[in-house]
């Protein structure tokens, strides 16, 4: 009990200390929670180009045969105001099954990659609702409708550097998951006790942050996104991470004066767009702390992004804290071998059956 004690104690002040990052650049921001009424997105924003058969894996997620049921899906288009300004209006997407007999349901938090946007995943919120969930997507900080052209993520990116007073990359985002949490937990249709959340990389990236800081997030499913940013330092092996966003990079290396991207660089950046990722907020901290809510941790084992020996320490940790809340069968790691940094039919697969595990 005396453990138990001790590492809720910790778990809730780290949580602290990370809601005071958070609330750091936006104390002078924040308004009361509101809805507004938007409608469908027509032409959906991809930043890079979609490559063949990228949306395979989603496609494939298990669905329930029901009749008619594109007449039955019931869509809601609407924008969360989590702040002031552009970026505090979050475009959100939400699909359910009309039931006739009207009652609370699970749901399921969908959050897209990199250069992507909400409506990208719809074939597995599709899926999801067939099989009785409420799916919700929202568009990550300048992606999708909170982006006006196929540079504002990297333009972002820029600025959080040069400036220092935004947090693109993971943070900000977590904010407005924070926020979706209230709005979920206050609707009539949702079951506030069964709210899932899974992403892929980014998107797995921001489920991992938003599960960390925000316990209502009850089934947690990061698909190629959980890694150990100081492991990848230490190591040498940033380089992949790096070069997803390079620009980034490249423009701090020229404002440190340096003639190539090092080791220096990489530390400063996540100091200046994300303190405290590469330290006490990094996967062998936060991790454990998701315990002992359900937490399936998918990746590929040559990903080189989220390298497998990088994650070691986080999930051997996960394992010690979800043994010690008495609840070892929630927790699970698994690599897909031969698989680099990409979802795939298996995640897809693993991802469905680990919600209907534990939140139907």
């Amino acid at each position: 009990m005396a453990a138990a004690s001790a590492t809720a104690d910790a778990g809730a002040g780290l949580r602290s200390e990370f809601l005071q990052v958070l609330l750091s650049r936006r104390r002078d921001l924040q308004v009361p929670l509101s809805v507004e009424q938007g409608s469908p997105v027509k032409n959906p924003l991809h930043q890079k180009r979609l490559w063949p058969k990228e949306a395979e894996p989603m496609e494939s997620c298990p669905r329930k045969e029901v009749e008619n049921f594109k007449e039955k899906l019931v869509e809601e288009n609407f924008y969360l105001i989590t702040e002031v300004g552009e970026q505090g209006r979050v475009p959100v997407l939400l699909l359910k099954f009309n039931d006739p007999v009207p009652k609370r349901k699970p749901v399921i938090v969908f959050l897209h990659s990199s250069y992507k946007c909400k409506e990208w995943l719809r074939p597995l919120l599709e899926g999801y609702a067939s099989r009785g969930y409420i799916c919700v997507a929202i568009d990550s900080r300048y992606h999708g409708e909170r982006a006006s052209n196929e540079n504002s993520y990297i333009d972002a990116l820029k600025s959080a550097w040069w400036n220092g007073d935004t947090m693109p990359f993971i943070f900000d985002t977590v904010w407005d998951l924070i926020k979706l949490g209230d709005h979920l937990s206050e609707r009539e249709d949702v079951d506030p006790c069964r709210i899932g959340i899974t992403g892929e990389s980014l998107g797995g990236m921001h489920a991992w942050f938003a599960a960390f800081v925000d316990t209502r997030y009850s089934v947690i499913v990061p698909i190629i996104g959980v890694q150990g940013f100081r492991w990848a330092i230490d190591n040498n092996k940033w380089q992949a991470r790096v070069n997803s966003i390079k620009p980034l990079f490249e423009e701090a290396r020229i404002d440190l004066g340096k003639s190539e991207i090092d080791t220096e660089v990489v530390e400063k950046v996540w100091g200046k767009i994300a303190p405290g990722l590469d330290s006490q907020f990094d996967a062998p901290c936060s991790v454990p702390l998701i315990a002992p809510r359900p937490l399936l941790l998918l990746n590929g084992a040559e990903d080189p992004r989220c390298p497998i020996a990088g994650l070691e320490e986080p999930s051997s940790r996960a394992s010690k804290a979800y043994e010690e809340s008495g609840s070892a069968e929630k927790f699970m790691f698994i690599a897909e071998p031969g698989i680099g940094h990409r979802m795939t039919v298996n995640m897809v697969k693993e991802a469905s059956d680990w919600f209907d595990r534990f939140l139907q």
